[in-house]
């Protein structure tokens, strides 16, 4: 699958380590059929229309405190769709024009 195959897909951009392992946990934990694109140094997580990960879910999958939005800033160099950050969740969310 491409990204051009996933056009209304929002979601993520993550470093692959143990941050970004624990963010994709949680993604996965409060999302249905979420696609992750392995690019090696990153990996590209996409899911239907929209996407939300909570940061109780963070803390349990990382196994200590959470900041958002300023921990997840620190493993996401990017991200599709547009962006509602709160302490307690980050959602992304497809606009059509």
């Amino acid at each position: 699958m491409t990204t051009v195959d996933h056009v209304d897909h929002v979601g993520p951009v993550l470093d692959v380590d143990e941050v970004g392992d624990a963010v994709l946990a949680a993604i996965r934990e409060a999302n249905a059929d979420v696609t992750v694109i392995d690019r090696g140094s990153y990996r590209r997580v996409l899911v239907a229309q929209r996407c939300v990960v909570y940061r109780a879910a963070i803390e349990r999958a990382l196994g200590r405190p959470f900041r958002l939005p300023a921990d997840l800033e620190l493993v996401m160099p990017s991200f599709q769709g547009t962006l509602e950050l709160t302490d307690e969740r980050a959602v992304w969310a497809w606009r059509s024009a």
